[in-house]
C-alpha cells in the first residue's frame, strides 16, 4: 500500500494509518466498559469476557498491524492473526452479547488483508457466529433471540458495504500507486531520452564545426603543399607565396580549434564585422567579394552561419570546381534578411545525386537552426551556386 509514491506519500500514510489505530483502540475500549457495564450476565462472567479482550490490543500490536501494513499484506499469516482475534472474540461474545461491538474493528481487517472469498466467510463468521453461540448457551426468549438476529443480519450487510467500499477504495489506491510508477518511469526515460538526445545533438555540432573549420583547414594545407611540391623547381616565389598561405592557414586552423575548445566566436569574427571576415576568407581562396546593402551589426547566430556557410562552399569549389575555376562571394543585407551566394564556374554536379555526410547536409542545417534556408544550384559543366538567406532583425535607421 505504500507505493512507489515517495517519502511525502509514506509519510501520509503513517498519519492515515495513525487514525486507524486509534480507531481500533476507541472501538476495544467502548466494547470492554460495555462488557464490563451491562446488567447481564453476572460479574464473574463479564469478568472473563472482558479478559479475553484483553489479548486482542498487544495481538493488533505486535502481528496484525505489521500485517495491515504490508504491501500486499501477508494473506497466509493474516488468516492466522485473524483466526486468533477471532477465538478470542467470539469466546468473549457467546459469553456477553455486547462483545459483538468489537466487530466494527474486526471486519475492516478482513477486507484489508484477505481476498474477497475469504473475506466473505470472515465476516460472516463475526456477525452470526456469536448470536447462534449466545442463543445455544443462555437460550434467551424468542423475542431477544429474533432482535439479535435482526441486528446481525443489518451488521452483516452494513459490513459487505463498507466491505465493497474498503475493497474499492484499495484498488483504487492499487490503481494510482501503479500509475504513479508508469510516471515515473516514463519520466525517467524523458530525462533519459533528453540527456541522449542532447549528447546526440552536441556531437552534431561539433562534428560541423570540426568539418566547416579543422577539417577544411587541413584540406586547404594538403592542397597547398602539393602545389608547392609542384613548384618548388619551376616557380619559387609562387612556391613561397603559398607556404606563406600555409603558415596563415595553419594560425587560422590554431585559432579555430581554440575558438572551438572556448565554444565561442570563430576566429574570423573575434573583433570584426562579418564583411571584414568574408573579406579575409575571400582572399585565402583567391575569391571575390561583393556586399550591398547597409552594412549593421547582428546577433552573432546568422553571422556565424553566413561565415560557415561560405567556408564550406568556397571549400568544396577548391576540392571540386577545378583548379582553374574563380569563385565570388555576394552578401546582400536588406531590412528583414541577410542573404550569401558563392558562385564558381567550375565543373559543377548534379545535386540530386550528392551523397555528403556533413558538407551540404550541415550547410542546410547551420541555416535551419537560425530559420533560414539554404539552396544549392548546380548543373554539370555549368557551375555551382549556394544562396544562404537568413532572417534578420528589422533594420532600423537613426532619426
Amino acid at each position: 500500500m505504500n507505493g512507489p509514491a515517495g517519502v511525502g506519500s509514506a509519510y501520509t500514510w503513517d498519519r492515515s494509518f495513525r487514525l486507524w489505530d486509534f480507531y481500533f483502540a476507541l472501538m476495544w475500549l467502548a466494547t470492554l466498559v460495555f462488557v464490563l457495564g451491562t446488567g447481564y450476565p453476572g460479574w464473574p462472567v463479564r469478568g472473563v469476557a472482558a479478559g479475553l479482550l484483553v489479548p486482542l490490543i498487544p495481538l493488533y500490536v505486535w502481528v496484525g498491524r505489521p500485517i495491515l501494513r504490508g504491501d500486499p499484506p501477508d494473506e497466509r499469516r493474516a488468516l492466522r492473526y485473524l483466526g486468533t482475534a477471532l477465538a478470542l472474540f467470539l469466546s468473549s461474545a457467546v459469553l456477553v452479547g455486547e462483545t459483538r461491538l468489537m466487530a466494527f474493528a474486526l471486519v475492516p481487517q478482513c477486507f484489508m488483508t484477505l481476498r474477497m472469498r475469504w473475506a466473505l466467510v470472515t465476516v460472516g463468521v463475526i456477525n452470526l457466529a456469536p448470536v447462534i453461540g449466545w442463543a445455544l448457551l443462555w437460550s434467551p426468549g424468542d423475542e431477544a433471540v429474533f432482535f439479535n438476529s435482526v441486528f446481525a443480519v443489518v451488521t452483516f450487510v452494513f459490513s459487505m458495504a463498507i466491505g465493497s467500499w474498503i475493497i474499492r477504495v484499495i484498488e483504487q489506491s492499487q490503481e494510482r500507486a501503479d500509475l504513479i510508477a508508469e510516471l515515473d518511469a516514463s519520466r525517467h526515460e524523458v530525462s533519459r531520452l533528453s540527456t541522449a538526445h542532447g549528447a546526440l545533438a552536441e556531437r552534431e555540432r561539433m562534428a560541423r564545426e570540426i568539418h566547416d573549420t579543422l577539417a577544411q583547414g587541413f584540406t586547404s594545407l594538403l592542397m597547398l603543399i602539393q602545389a608547392v611540391e609542384a613548384e618548388l623547381d619551376d616557380d619559387v616565389p609562387q612556391a613561397r607565396r603559398h607556404l606563406a598561405l600555409m603558415d596563415e592557414t595553419a594560425r587560422q586552423n590554431l585559432a579555430e580549434a581554440r575558438a572551438l575548445v572556448a565554444d565561442g566566436t570563430p576566429a574570423d569574427l573575434d573583433g570584426a564585422s562579418l564583411p571584414d571576415a568574408l573579406r579575409r576568407l575571400a582572399a585565402r581562396h583567391s575569391a571575390s567579394l561583393d556586399v550591398s546593402g547597409p552594412v549593421r551589426p547582428l546577433p552573432a547566430g546568422p553571422e556565424v552561419v553566413v561565415l560557415r556557410s561560405c567556408q564550406e562552399a568556397l571549400t568544396n569549389c577548391r576540392k571540386h570546381a577545378g583548379s582553374s575555376a574563380t569563385a565570388g562571394i555576394e552578401l546582400t543585407y536588406t531590412d528583414d534578411a541577410l542573404t550569401v551566394s558563392v558562385r564558381d564556374d567550375g565543373r559543377g554536379f548534379d545535386p540530386g545525386a550528392l551523397c555528403d555526410g556533413y558538407g551540404l547536409a550541415g550547410l542546410r542545417a547551420r541555416a535551419a537552426e537560425v530559420g533560414g534556408t539554404a539552396r544549392i544550384r548546380s548543373a554539370p559543366g555549368d557551375g555551382t551556386t549556394v544562396t544562404v538567406r537568413l532572417p534578420v532583425p528589422p533594420f532600423r535607421s537613426s532619426p
